[in-house]
């Protein structure tokens, strides 16, 4: 028997809070750390499954629907064409682009029923240079940026901060292709203006910085920063001039010597510090103060072992280390360090080692200061460059601490927290090289595409908007990206004509364009007011006592509390006042 199922022509107009799940919570989550991981879950965005993944309930998808509609409209505004690709990756692929080891254990991999290793994508890089490779060979199919939305996967040792670290999310990936550096530059620049408007039309307070490029590779990369406190990343400014970068890519200004001349340098001596190892128990042991002291690291770059001095109040900066040496470091190991002083760790210093020396420009202007002596239970203090040992290179490969001056202009350095959202890199020729994708010039000639890469990530936006706006009723949401943009909440839903009136006000403002959830919950007024603050939407317009005794309706602004008073007929104006006046704010 044939069943037929008849279908009304018309949808239902109303979005009921009844009839979608919105499960709010009181109480914060006893796992959560930060704000935006604790009201996600109390606003009943998202739930947890596993450690690091997470499933979007109703309003938490609305809002990844609306960053990820922002996210296409500027992308396809920037002429960048869309893709899906595969999560699947072989793990040959990573290999070819040398990446398998980089990624380490962060990558999620198994073998499927042939017996062939796979992963699930940590990034896209190596895909998309292998889908360009076999399908784009002249500079007459030149330039072009393809941009995807996908799921990525990254094994976190330790997930946590909700969405903001987590072994699944979802990001936005853009990759660009030119026939030299000039259309790199042009590509990368259309990207970067496109980035701005993204987190602009997002409402994020973001900042450019200056940034490392990471095991992404190539030579120039900026990152979009949000400046906040639970931020894992350092934004690193200029109080003076632009200069703004992350801490990997800071640079400080010299740091001037000591003492001029030599009528002040003492005699070395070897002074007994039975097992005393760490910068602060020597210090306390010798009465002097880290910054004069030098630790004397032992790194393998390569198969070469290289001694890297810096202060003892310094942290070495192992990015720019890479970079000056051009090539990935790693600490040596105990046995490594013994071989090369005859001591064990904790008393390693420059005098008379065997090895390249490369020191800290903190270093180089030391005089005085207190090393390892490369003897157990021993240091040496009155230790001085130049004349006790000598230093083959001399670069800045420290991290910037505070009270560092500024490289450009001399003045102080400040140094923040902040979240990072988004990252564009110019690869160059990293990956074309390792996969062969060339391109036919106008003279015939195969040479290597020029790539750049652009990443977003769209769980950020959202959490990181959420640590930024908040108070201690819930989330304060912008219009762009609020899952409504309006609620209507009539406080007696027994009472027909306020709730036919709340009903005909949420239809006309749908009519208008303007999103609106109902909630047509049979609550007490408080346990409304309390919902709608926590979900946060930013325009409420109340049904109350004042409309049951002057036929008026309230509207009032999450953000800020303003109200105004008017007729159900004017709602739908009221709240297109205020969503021009925000527009205006968030452009000022």
């Amino acid at each position: 028997m044939m069943v037929i199922y008849r279908y009304a022509s018309k949808p239902e107009k109303h979005m009921k809070w009844s009839e979608t799940l919105i499960p709010t919570l009181k109480e914060d989550p006893s796992e959560a750390e930060v704000s935006s991981h604790k009201l996600m879950v109390r606003a009943g965005m998202i739930r947890k499954l596993l450690s690091g993944a997470y499933s979007y309930l109703p309003l938490g998808t609305r809002v990844l629907n609306k960053v990820m509609a922002i996210v296409r409209e500027e992308m396809n505004r920037a002429g960048a064409v869309e893709v899906y690709l595969p999560v699947l990756q072989p793990v040959e692929l990573l290999e070819e682009s040398g990446r398998v080891d980089v990624f380490g254990q962060d990558l999620i991999r198994f073998q499927d029923r042939h017996g062939r290793l796979m992963a699930l994508g940590p990034t896209h890089e190596e895909v998309i240079t292998y889908l360009v490779r076999n399908e784009i060979n002249s500079y007459k199919q030149l330039p072009i940026t393809f941009y995807q939305i996908q799921v990525k996967f990254r094994d976190e040792a330790r997930p946590r901060f909700g969405v903001l670290r987590s072994k699944e999310f979802l990001m936005k990936d853009a990759y660009s292709f030119d026939v030299d550096e000039e259309g790199l530059s042009r590509s990368y620049e259309k990207m970067y203006h496109a980035y701005c408007r993204i987190f602009q039309r997002c409402g994020l307070d973001y900042i450019p910085v200056e940034a490392d490029t990471g095991v992404m590779g190539g030579e120039v990369s900026h990152e979009f920063m949000v400046p906040s406190e639970i931020g894992e990343d350092y934004l690193v400014r200029c109080k003076g001039c632009s200069y703004s970068v992350n801490r990997e890519r800071a640079e400080p200004a010299p740091l001037p010597p000591e003492r001029d001349g030599q009528s002040a340098l003492g005699g070395v001596q070897a002074v007994s510090t039975p097992k005393v190892t760490t910068i602060a128990q020597v210090s306390s042991f010798l009465g002097v103060t880290p910054k004069n002291m030098v630790k004397t690291l032992i790194y393998k770059a390569g198969g070469e072992a290289v001694a890297v001095l810096i202060r003892g109040d310094h942290e070495v900066n192992e990015a720019r280390l890479a970079r000056v040496l051009g090539q990935g470091v790693s600490l040596a190991d105990a046995e490594t360090i013994f071989n090369l002083t005859g001591a064990p760790v904790g008393f390693t210093g420059p005098v008379g080692l065997p090895i390249r020396v490369i020191a800290d420009q903190a270093v180089s202007v030391l005089q005085n200061c207190v090393t390892g002596a490369n003897k157990a239970d021993t240091h040496l203090i009155n230790v001085n460059p130049g004349r006790d040992f000598q230093i083959n290179n001399v670069y800045n490969i420290r991290y910037v601490t505070q009270g560092d001056r500024c490289p450009r202009c001399g003045e102080e350095l400040i140094i923040s927290h902040g979240i990072e959202v988004g990252h564009v890199f110019k690869l160059g020729t990293k990956y074309s090289e390792a996969f062969n994708a060339r391109f036919l010039d106008p003279q015939g000639r195969l040479r290597p595409i020029l790539m750049g890469c652009y990443g977003i990530g769209i769980n950020r936006i959202i959490a990181a908007l959420i640590e930024c706006s908040h108070d201690e009723g819930g989330i304060i949401w912008p219009p762009n990206i609020a899952p409504y943009k309006a609620l209507v909440l009539p406080l007696n839903v027994k009472d027909k004509t306020a709730f036919q009136t709340a009903l005909k006000v949420h239809d006309e403002l749908e009519g208008a364009g303007i999103d609106t959830l109902l909630d047509d919950r049979d609550q007490r007024p408080g346990v409304k007011f309390k919902d709608a603050d926590l979900i946060g939407i930013p325009f409420r317009v109340v049904l109350g006592r004042r409309f049951e005794e002057a036929g008026e309706v309230e509207v009032q602004c999450r953000q800020g509390g303003e109200k105004s008073f008017v007729t159900s007929q004017g709602v739908v104006a009221e709240i297109k006042r205020l969503l021009e006046k925000f527009r205006g704010l968030s452009h000022g």
